[in-house]
């Protein structure tokens, strides 16, 4: 639990979220489709950290609720076991309780342009980090590098540049997808810093669709989001991985990897070759696994297909391994390819498909050199009667969990 902030968020009546609550840390990222209900949440808990800045009001009651019955409630625990709550029923007034809420800061997408932070309620005043901010805005347009929201963008980095050299502690951030207007470079920088003045003493609650800003070893970081009819938004918080898994799950994963917690379905698959060659496969079937959001995640090799397996498993993505039997079928393979297709098997329950002898036994590749090419020549063209059923399985396999989704 964090030192200082939120340790428990309940919504009930706001939005699409009818009913649901999570244990925010130090650092938490909501992940999740369009419309999932990400900005829903963000709102939400501004409209409790703030009650003048952002009052209920009667848009915010469930579209299939009546705003003269339903009362909006959000709670939030604090860090020191104190409760603070914001209620009402719009378009009537609503009540804060609890003690004197922590400094908060949200930075909305739509002001990432110009103002950058909303603005406190009524009497309040900028807190002196909104100053460092606009500061940092206004050097970098003054420096002519860049221009409009790109150079906000770029100010918001310096801003935390400089919020992080001042130390300035007890705050609890609210920020809509950081990544926006930002190159990839800038939005790993941008990362660090995050996690950097969360680590000195603040809170940082974040919404992305950017795979820089999600930490694969820190699972318990991630939140969530799904909607579902009637039931509005839900929350899932993926349990921490082992101490074991830590290490190799921080050297495997890099931000193409990390793709993987914003996709409907995943193929694991052990290298380039394949990741390089289904593609083609997919356009000869009439799919694309872009628009479907399938992502194809090369493994680094087939042993480490279970760990991305147990944290595809641990987000509930749904996912297909695809790995090579090591041995022609009726033969039996090694015994240490024998265990670890056991283990594959074991994690991947039915949702896989096993190659005899290899993939590129399958693919009709032929020679060790080079097979990444070869595979890329040999499937560019290829004709929908063409592919062979194995790999037509696995797509057919990824489009039905696709269709299924996350949950």
């Amino acid at each position: 639990m964090p030192p200082f902030g939120l340790t428990g968020v309940h919504v009930r009546g706001f939005r699409s979220l009818k009913d649901t609550s999570f244990r925010p840390g130090t650092i938490a990222a909501i992940v999740g489709e369009q419309s999932a209900g990400k900005s829903n949440l963000l709102t939400a808990i501004w409209a409790l950290l703030d009650p003048t800045a952002a009052p209920l009001e009667a848009n915010d009651v469930p579209e299939d609720d009546q705003p003269s019955t339903t009362s909006i409630r959000i709670v939030g625990e604090l860090a020191d076991g104190s409760t603070i709550s914001v209620t009402g029923m719009p378009p009537g007034p609503s009540s804060s309780e609890g003690p004197a809420r922590p400094p908060a800061l949200f930075f909305p997408a739509g002001l990432r342009d110009g103002t950058i932070v909303a603005p406190p309620g009524p009497g309040g005043s900028p807190h002196p980090v909104v100053e460092l901010i606009r500061a940092a805005v206004d050097r970098t347009d003054a420096h002519g590098s860049s221009s409009g929201t790109t150079a906000s963008a770029h100010g918001l980095v310096a801003g935390l540049e400089s919020w992080r050299e001042a130390a300035i502690t007890g705050l609890i951030v609210l920020m809509e997808e950081p990544e926006l207007f930002l190159p990839p470079q800038a939005q790993r920088y941008l990362y660090r810093l995050l996690r950097t003045v969360a680590a000195q003493g603040n809170q940082i609650l974040y919404s992305t669709h950017s795979p820089a800003f999600l930490n694969v070893v820190r699972l318990d970081e991630l939140v969530f989001t799904e909607r579902r009819p009637r039931v509005g938004t839900l929350l899932l918080q993926p349990e921490p991985l082992p101490a074991d898994d830590e290490f190799r799950a921080f050297s495997e994963f890099d931000s193409s990897r990390s793709e993987l917690f914003l996709a409907r379905a995943a193929i694991l698959v052990e290298g380039l070759t394949e990741k390089l060659t289904l593609p083609f496969v997919f356009e000869a079937l009439g799919h694309d696994p872009d628009r479907e959001r399938i992502s194809i995640i090369e493994c680094g090799g087939k042993g480490n297909i279970p760990l991305f397996g147990k944290i595809s498993r641990a987000v509930g993505l749904p996912f297909v391994a695809v790995y090579d039997r090591d041995a022609p079928e009726g033969v039996e393979p090694s015994h240490a390819e024998g265990l670890l297709n056991a283990l594959i098997a074991e994690v991947a329950g039915e949702d896989r498909v096993e190659l005899a002898p290899d993939f590129e036994g399958v693919a009709e590749i032929h020679g060790d050199r080079q097979k990444p090419a070869r595979a890329w020549r040999r499937f560019a063209d290829l004709g929908a009667d063409a592919v062979p059923a194995p790999l037509a399985e696995v797509v057919e396999r990824a489009i039905a969990l696709a269709g299924r989704g996350p949950g």
